[in-house]
């Protein structure tokens, strides 16, 4: 019985459901309802997908990508009693920016959240001359505020640590370029104020067949007993065009940019109707994770063919486990 535990709060209300009686390849299993958000929910919306839930005052909020009719991508604000079903804003976030300078973004999508210093920070892709870190904050999921732009164009994946290391603000991201990117590893960035970023480094590069073509940070990690808990997405290849699945890897606590333990088999990849069939087909893509960690449950949200949003679960010694007899 695996030792490690989830550092952080007690969630006993996260979306959940046991695993299915029938035999699985790993540790993690999809809800049997999914697909949880449609594409239509909101009347303007095209598609709601690569979205970033949290707790917040007992229940639940979040940024959900809602690409609209005019296939323009924005972000758009939501809460849910339990998680699952979501009652979202029907118009996009406006955001508020006392600097004149920093301009509003140009698109916005594939929000993170992340709860940190008693704010709720959001990390998005921000078109800004190209693609780049977006990052701005709420406290109510009501009203938000813009600050400067992370990192120059171009990049994607933003992802927050929920808090300082060795006294520093830490954010993943994958340098790309103005395209699809047929390219891309995950590097760490340091700042002091949230503001300045630098200090650096390289974490990991694609390695398996089914990561071959690029890799990024999916959900915040989550902190454990071990390291630091990371999904990430992975691209492969193939003949009829991207297919993107994903999987994990625990960082080390005090230099999170050091892979302790790297799980070499994907957790989940497209094989699912909602996955496989949508917008942009082959896609399982996760934005999202929450972890109780009185009984080391995981819910990960997960964008499903660029088109729903779906659920999967696994749990923490399990997990672990897995990723420590799969790695290399």
């Amino acid at each position: 019985m695996s030792s490690i535990r989830i550092v952080g709060p007690n969630l006993p209300n996260i979306p959940w459901e046991p695993r299915p009686d029938r035999a699985l390849q790993g540790p993690m299993w999809r809800y049997s309802k999914n697909p949880i958000i449609p594409r239509d929910l909101i009347p303007t919306s095209n598609s709601i997908f690569n979205s970033a839930a949290v707790p917040f005052e007992g229940k639940f909020a979040g940024v959900f990508r809602c690409d609209n009719i005019r296939r323009e991508m924005v972000l758009h604000a939501g809460k849910s009693d339990d998680g699952i079903a979501w009652n979202i804003a029907p118009s996009p976030i406006q955001w508020i920016c006392d600097d004149q300078e920093v301009e509003p973004p140009g698109y916005a999508y594939d929000p993170r959240v992340c709860y940190l210093d008693g704010k709720y920070w959001v990390t998005w892709c921000n078109g800004f001359h190209g693609p780049t870190i977006g990052l701005g904050y709420t406290q109510d999921f009501e009203t938000f505020h813009m600050v400067e732009n992370a990192l120059l164009p171009y990049n994607r994946n933003g992802v927050l640590f929920p808090r300082k290391v060795n006294g520093r603000y830490l954010l993943l991201s994958r340098p790309s370029d103005t395209g699809h990117t047929a390219f891309g590893d995950i590097y760490l960035s340091q700042s002091e104020d949230l503001i300045y970023w630098g200090r650096h480094r390289y974490v990991m590069g694609p390695r398996e067949p089914w990561e071959s073509t690029k890799i990024g940070a999916g959900p915040v990690p989550i902190e454990t007993t071990e390291g630091w808990l990371l999904f990430h997405h992975g691209v492969l290849t193939s003949c009829n065009g991207y297919v993107y699945s994903f999987g994990a890897v625990l960082l080390d606590l005090e230099k999170p940019w050091i892979v302790r333990t790297r799980c070499r088999p994907y957790l989940i990849n497209p094989r699912e109707l909602y996955e496989l069939a949508g917008d942009v087909p082959n896609v399982t893509f996760p934005c999202a994770a929450l972890a109780d960690a009185a009984t080391g449950r995981i819910t990960i949200y997960y964008g499903c063919a660029d088109t729903v949003t779906g659920l999967a679960f696994c749990e923490i010694g399990e997990l672990f486990e897995y990723m420590k007899a799969n790695s290399a």
